[in-house]
């Protein structure tokens, strides 16, 4: 079993066995991975890296916790630097940093609101400062709101929806694109519900698309420039967007809906990203990787 989360072993990973979570909500987002019971896995204590980012500098946007955590540690494994780019999560943010350091790479905490095209601005410069350099975007930031009807989807949750998990991609990709160099990799996290659609979920699965649609048609803008645009689409993944979002019932529950039968961790998700911006993804540009425990879904 694994040494963070004994309720999940590699025998129950290949052997398809079911695996639930202990019911649990927190009452807003973004959630908080310090409170989650079981801790999500952000490190795979048996990838070693071999040096395929060395000496780059990655921006990650939502790289406090959940994904955008298990991607920090990747990339600090094959040795670039990060910067993580949250809400107000200070205690996630730390944490990370620290996993980053203890890989001996440096970790850039820097907190603001995404939606204010201003902070992407200052992400960028602060990034410069310390860095000199920028690499690889990732963004990974996102909100969502479930609600069984459109006819409860307020105009204020539809605004904001859109203004954080698609704005800031338009306002960081500005932002950075003028430091970005050929070689340079804009990693996107799109979703499953872009091409399987969520019930619950109709505004952050059309930010989905809308995301999907942005890599595609910014890849077809800056092939000649020598920048990969890609994206990752996860399925159910255990982060703190789940408990923050979704009944205690519902959590009990999540991810048995998949051919695995369980929810992924975010660990298993960071090897797409070290792939997309590494040199091993040279010819690869435009394109969306599912990561979603077998869910069959349009690409």
């Amino acid at each position: 079993m694994h040494p963070m989360y004994p309720y999940y072993s590699y025998e129950m990973k290949c052997e398809n066995k079911p695996i639930t979570f202990p019911p649990q909500h927190q009452a807003q987002q973004p959630g908080l991975e310090y409170l989650m019971v079981p801790a999500p896995i952000s490190d795979n204590p048996d990838y070693v890296g071999s040096g395929k980012l060395q000496g780059k500098v990655a921006i990650i946007t939502g790289g406090d916790s959940g994904i955008g955590r298990a991607v920090a540690i990747g990339f600090a494994k094959e040795g670039a630097d990060v910067v993580l780019v949250y809400l107000n999560e200070h205690q996630d943010a730390q944490a990370t940093a620290d996993m980053v350091a203890k890989y001996g790479r440096q970790a850039l905490p820097i907190a603001g609101d995404l939606r204010d095209e201003a902070f992407s601005a200052e992400v960028v410069r602060r990034s410069l400062e310390c860095f000199g350099r920028i690499d690889v975007l990732i963004l990974n930031q996102a909100v969502q709101f479930p609600q069984e009807s459109i006819l409860n989807i307020s105009s204020e949750q539809l605004e904001d929806t859109f203004r954080t998990n698609i704005f800031p991609h338009f306002y960081m990709t500005k932002a950075a694109l003028p430091h970005l160099k050929p070689g340079s990799a804009i990693i996107n996290t799109a979703s499953v519900t872009a091409y399987a659609g969520a019930p619950l979920l109709v505004d952050y699965s059309s930010t989905k698309g809308a995301i999907v649609s942005f890599t595609r048609s910014l890849s077809l803008q800056l092939v000649d420039k020598g920048i990969r645009v890609n994206a990752v689409a996860p399925g159910p993944i255990w982060t703190p967007l789940i408990v923050s979002s979704y009944s205690a019932d519902y959590v009990r529950s999540f991810g048995l809906e998949t051919p695995m039968k369980r929810a992924g961790q975010p660990f298993e998700l960071a090897p797409a990203y070290i792939y997309l911006a590494s040199d091993d993804a040279s010819f690869v540009t435009g394109q969306v990787l599912h990561v979603n425990g077998g869910i069959i879904s349009e690409t």
